[in-house]
């Protein structure tokens, strides 16, 4: 089963921009899906973006326009562009990928959007 690993979270003030990254332990051409979820304390993990093994790509309506996600079948990465923060977007965010009926969590990796 594949192990994910992300990083590039951290404190940015509204308007600003963070990529984050998520590391996998294996090729992943063959994943299904690779996706960016976050959770508030105290709340459901909710989807954020997802990308398909055919690059096909789905985002919540709250970050339509100013995320982007991406995979680099060459690096093992699934990436997370994301611009114009706001403080709403203030989460934990985590990597998931799913291939087959198996699917893994990464840690988690905190974003802070706060002047």
């Amino acid at each position: 089963q594949v192990q994910v690993v992300e990083s590039g979270g951290g404190l940015v003030q509204p308007g600003g921009s963070l990529r984050l990254s998520c590391a996998a332990s294996r090729n992943i051409f063959s994943i299904d899906i690779m996706a960016w979820y976050r959770q508030l304390p105290g709340k459901q993990r909710d989807l954020v973006a997802e990308i398909t093994s055919g690059g096909r790509t789905n985002y919540a309506d709250s970050v339509k326009g100013r995320f982007t996600i991406s995979r680099d079948n060459t690096k093992n990465t699934v990436n997370l562009q994301m611009n114009i923060l706001k403080p709403e977007d203030t989460a934990v965010y985590y990597c998931y990928v799913k291939s087959g009926p198996l699917g893994s969590w990464g840690q988690g990796t905190q974003v802070t959007v706060s002047s």
